[in-house]
C-alpha cells in the first residue's frame, strides 16, 4: 500500500469543532466485515452488538493540560509551549514544542503566569521545532505539577480553531481516564458515558484497561509514499497482568474482543506472544500498523473517522479491509458524519 491510496476529499465543514451534546449520542456507523454491510446507528446502540463475557479494551490514559502560553524575556514576545513529555522529574526537564520556533534559542528564558511565578530556561534544541526546557521553580515537585496544571490549557487539536471552553476540560477526557501522561485524548473512548458503561457492565461485558500515553506523533503527517519507511514516534505503554488475564480468557472462550480506539489496538498489538496471546508490557512502543496486517488479539474495533493519509486511517483500513473502508468513508462524507477528535464513531465487527 502507498500513501496515495489513503487520500480522499474531506469537506472542512465535516471536521467536528464541538463534541456531541451527550457523549453516547454521537452517530455510529457499523461495518460488518463478513457480510460487507454498513448500518447507521447512535453510539448508545453499541450495546446491541455485545454479549456476556465479551471484552472491551480501554485506554485509561489521562490528558494533561499540555499547552502553556508564556512570554520571552526582554522582548515579551508571546510563545506557545506544548509539553510533550517529562524527561527528568528531579531537574524539572521537559521535552517541548515551541511556536514560533525561530524566536527561541538556547539560553532564552520564558515567563509564565500573570505574576511570572513559573520560569523556564531553554537548554537544548532537539529538533527543528522541539526544545528541552528546564523549569526553575523553588517549591516541591507536587506544587510544581499543580502550577503546570493551573497555567496549562486543554490541548485541543490544532484543527479546532476556536478558543478552549470550560466544557473542553471535561469532554476532551474519557470518563475512565486515570493515568496522566497523554497530550491527546484516545478519542474513540470519548463516546462512552457513565450510563452506557453501566449498561454494558450489567449485560456482563468485561473491561480490560491498558495505558498508552498518546503523543503528538499520532498526528504526524506521513511524508513518504512507501509506508514501510514511515517512523512512528515512541509512546509509553503499560499492560498489567489483570488486563492480560481478562483478554486471554476471552480469546480462549472465543468471545468478542473489542479494541476501543487505535491507541488500544496499537497497545495490544505491541504486546503479542508468539502463540497469539496478550503479554504484560512496561516500556515504549512505536508500532505502525498499515495494510496488509494480521491482527492477533482483537476481532472488533471502535474508532473515530480519521483525516486523509493519516496513520489512524491506515490502521482502520488494515482492520476492515481497504476497499470496505473506502466505501464506508465515501458513505460517511455523503451522510455528513463528523470527523476527527470530536467527531462520530465507527464500529467494525
Amino acid at each position: 500500500m502507498k500513501l496515495s491510496h489513503f487520500g480522499f476529499n474531506l469537506p472542512d465543514e465535516l471536521l467536528a469543532e464541538y463534541p456531541a451534546e451527550n457523549r453516547d449520542e454521537s452517530r455510529l456507523m457499523v461495518l460488518n466485515r463478513k457480510e460487507q454491510t454498513i448500518e447507521h446507528k447512535m453510539f448508545k446502540d453499541l450495546i446491541g452488538y455485545f454479549d456476556q463475557d465479551d471484552v472491551m479494551i480501554l485506554n485509561n490514559t489521562k490528558v494533561f493540560p499540555a499547552r502553556l502560553y508564556g512570554n520571552k524575556e526582554k522582548t515579551g514576545a508571546r510563545i506557545e509551549v506544548f509539553l510533550l513529555r517529562e524527561l527528568n522529574e528531579e531537574q524539572r526537564l521537559w521535552d517541548v514544542l515551541v511556536d514560533p520556533a525561530r524566536k527561541i534559542r538556547i539560553g532564552n528564558k520564558l515567563y509564565f503566569g500573570d505574576d511570572d511565578t513559573l520560569v523556564a530556561e531553554v537548554i537544548d534544541n532537539t529538533t527543528s521545532r522541539g526544545r528541552t526546557l528546564r523549569f526553575l521553580y523553588d517549591g516541591s515537585y507536587t506544587e510544581f505539577r499543580r502550577k503546570l496544571t493551573e497555567l496549562g490549557e486543554t490541548p485541543l487539536p490544532k484543527y479546532i480553531k476556536r478558543d478552549v471552553e470550560p466544557e473542553d476540560e471535561d469532554r476532551y477526557q474519557t470518563i475512565f481516564a486515570k493515568n496522566e501522561g497523554a497530550v491527546a485524548a484516545p478519542t474513540a473512548g470519548l463516546h462512552f458515558s457513565k450510563h452506557l458503561l453501566k449498561r454494558l457492565e450489567i449485560k456482563g461485558v468485561d473491561f480490560a484497561e491498558v495505558t498508552l500515553h498518546v503523543g503528538l506523533g499520532t498526528f504526524n503527517p506521513v511524508e513518504v509514499e512507501d509506508l514501510s519507511k514511515h517512523k512512528m514516534d515512541s509512546e509509553e505503554l503499560k499492560i498489567d497482568d489483570k488486563a492480560v488475564s481478562i483478554v486471554n480468557n476471552a480469546l480462549k472462550n472465543k468471545k468478542r474482543v473489542c479494541a476501543v480506539g487505535t491507541t488500544a489496538m496499537r497497545a495490544i498489538e505491541s504486546a503479542v506472544s508468539s502463540s497469539g496471546k496478550l503479554n504484560e508490557f512496561d516500556g515504549w512502543t512505536n508500532k505502525f500498523i498499515f495494510p496488509p496486517y494480521d491482527f492477533s488479539i482483537a476481532n472488533c474495533m471502535i474508532t473515530n473517522f480519521h483525516t486523509p493519509k493519516s496513520t489512524l486511517l491506515m490502521m482502520a483500513s488494515a482492520f476492515a479491509g481497504h476497499d470496505f473502508i473506502k466505501k464506508a468513508y465515501d458513505e460517511a462524507v455523503k451522510e455528513k458524519y463528523k470527523f476527527y477528535s470530536y467527531g462520530d464513531a465507527m464500529l467494525i465487527i
